[in-house]
């Protein structure tokens, strides 16, 4: 049990959700592989799961003072360094080998780039110092579908930009969600989260903003790559209801309550969204 909880499952399971999108949206370009889409799947599981062991590591301070993670095993004190540093090794390791097998070079250096990007620019800087942690985290939370586009086409270009803007722009109102209905968690922990530094308004304001933003990448995903009607009215349907959703946040008397439903709402959205543009 411990060493499943390590690898933070449920955002192992998410990210590969995305990256599968990327990687259908990639073969209406190129022929479908079984080598590389395996290959792709599970490599990044595991590149995704090495971060998160290292990240549980690092974070073992801050999760004791947090309700939802002072459990962790890291934060008890039940892993050390060695064990932490050789699970994340062995774990990167095979990780990268599938991707070096069945993937390309370009595929490679984008899983490397998210991995840094994760665990250094991230949990070892950006978190603890700036509200512009959340910023970073979403540039590596938004290169799944990119590895999954460039893993079926071997290439990168204008359908891999707008992948990797639909995602970066959906993981901050999700990011900013979680910030508020978790916000007594950061101040404990005192990470600098933008509802905690600048107010959960301004912080409602940016959800709105970022949520525009989103469906607008995702429609011009229909323009430039995915041409079938259901992802186009999945993207109009999704995308209204979050919408309706976020504006509604500024009325709202219970504005914990309302985040926890952005959130929930924000894991539908985008597995509806990976779903309908693997479609043929």
């Amino acid at each position: 049990m411990k060493l499943i909880s390590l690898v933070k499952p449920g955002i192992v399971f998410g990210n590969t959700v995305t990256l599968s999108g990327g990687y259908f949206v990639g073969i209406k370009e190129s022929n479908f592989s079984s080598l590389s889409f395996l290959a792709s799947l599970f490599g990044m599981m595991l590149v995704i799961a090495s971060g998160c062991v290292l990240n549980n590591y690092i974070d073992r301070d801050i999760d004791k003072m947090m309700e939802r993670t002072r459990m962790r095993p890291s934060a008890c004190g039940l892993v050390s360094l060695k064990f932490a540093l050789n699970y994340a090794f062995l774990l990167g390791f095979f990780g990268f080998f599938l991707l070096y097998i069945g993937t390309n070079f370009i595929t490679i250096v984008a899983a490397l780039i998210g991995l840094l990007t994760y665990v250094v620019a991230y949990t070892l800087w950006f978190k603890r110092s700036t509200v512009f942690g959340t910023v970073i985290g979403a540039v590596s939370g938004a290169l799944p579908p990119v590895i999954g586009y460039t893993a079926a086409t071997g290439r990168l270009g204008s359908v891999a930009v707008v992948l990797f803007l639909i995602l970066f722009c959906w993981q901050m109102p999700h990011f900013f969600a979680i910030a508020i209905y978790r916000l007594k968690d950061y101040a404990d922990a005192e990470i600098p989260v933008l509802p905690l530094k600048r107010g959960v308004f301004y912080t409602k304001i940016n959800m709105l903003v970022f949520i525009i933003l989103y469906i607008a990448a995702s429609i011009m995903l229909s323009v430039i790559a995915v041409n079938n009607i259901f992802y186009l009215i999945t993207v109009v349907v999704l995308g209204f209801v979050w919408l309706l959703l976020s504006v509604q946040g500024f009325v709202v008397s219970d504005s914990i309550k309302w985040a926890r439903k952005m959130f929930l709402f924000s894991i539908v959205s985008i597995t509806l969204l990976s779903i309908a543009m693997s479609l043929p």
